[in-house]
């Protein structure tokens, strides 16, 4: 039995496709086959079950899963182990985040990082399906490290410390008929386009729950994935939005109006969080931890 096997095992177990796998791992599709068709051969027994719609484990599969993920963790372990004595950290680092936060100068943690240990290979992924889709992707392996926001209780095997919490303030134009009012309770919204990130989004699953919690139905009129974008579409009419404080205190021609039935912790303010993710269940490499060092050194004071 072979790492390569069980590497290309885990990654067809935690991808259930073996195309996706093929992917994942920047091989041919044919040697991700090859590799399970060897590894069943030597282990006698199906692995997985395929069909023209699905590949899903069999029960031999489920039970060689965590043993299998237990054996790539050790030889990366033993790895590092060898680095650290040569006094080189090297290795690949798979981060993910958001293209528009900015709780974290994510170009200058990484520029640090490479002038550090320059034989740290990072890949970075941006979110295109916001903290849910960053959130899966870490559970599943593609990630090692993602900055995303956990507004409920964290998933299971994802370990989440918060970095900063930022308040969301109500941003109409300047021109809106609301802008003539200081505050405003939800239910006055009702009928208000609203710009707003897409579902899998921490700051629209914030907004979402507050609605739903006063009982008021809002319209989304307009989904955006930036939040610079979201603020200039609301200064031109288009609709109002809750947005982070600083991108209002960036966008000109805004007015923030309080919102009476809006309330918190502090009883002010909605509040959305940037958390640093990491797997509970997998051992952080050498490579990690090396930019997991850096990071509160470039969380940004908001």
């Amino acid at each position: 039995m072979e790492l390569r096997q069980l590497e290309h095992f885990v990654a067809v177990a935690e991808e259930l496709s073996f195309t996706r796998a093929a992917r994942r791992l920047h091989v041919v599709q044919s040697g991700v086959s090859a590799a399970i068709r060897s590894l069943e051969r030597e282990l006698g027994c199906t692995l997985f079950e395929r069909t023209s719609q699905q590949v899903r484990l069999t029960g031999a599969g489920a039970a060689l899963l965590p043993d299998a993920r237990a054996t790539l963790n050790a030889a990366q372990a033993a790895q590092d182990a060898v680095r650290a004595a040569q006094d080189t950290v090297r290795g690949t680092v798979n981060v993910g985040a958001m293209a528009s936060v900015e709780v974290v100068d994510l170009p200058a943690l990484l520029g640090q990082l490479h002038a550090r240990h320059p034989a740290i290979d990072v890949r970075l992924r941006l979110a295109t399906a916001g903290s849910a889709g960053l959130a899966h992707a870490l559970l599943g392996g593609d990630l090692d490290v993602a900055f995303l926001s956990l507004p409920e209780r964290k998933p299971a095997g994802i370990d989440a410390r918060e970095l900063a919490t930022v308040p969301l303030v109500l941003a109409v134009s300047a021109a809106h008929p609301l802008a003539r009012r200081g505050k405003v309770a939800l239910a006055d919204l009702a009928g208000e386009p609203f710009v707003d990130f897409p579902p899998g989004y921490g700051n629209r699953e914030v907004v979402d729950r507050a609605f739903a919690a006063a009982g008021v139905v809002r319209r989304v009129a307009l989904e955006v994935p930036d939040i610079d974008m979201g603020a200039a579409l609301v200064r031109h009419g288009l609709g109002i939005a809750f947005l982070p404080a600083f991108a209002v205190a960036r966008t000109p021609g805004l007015h923030v109006l309080d919102v009476l039935d809006v309330l918190d912790v502090d009883e002010t303010t909605l509040r959305w969080s940037m958390h640093l993710g990491t797997s509970s269940t997998r051992r952080p490499s050498s490579a990690l931890r090396a930019l997991l060092d850096l990071v509160d050194l470039h969380v940004i004071a908001m």
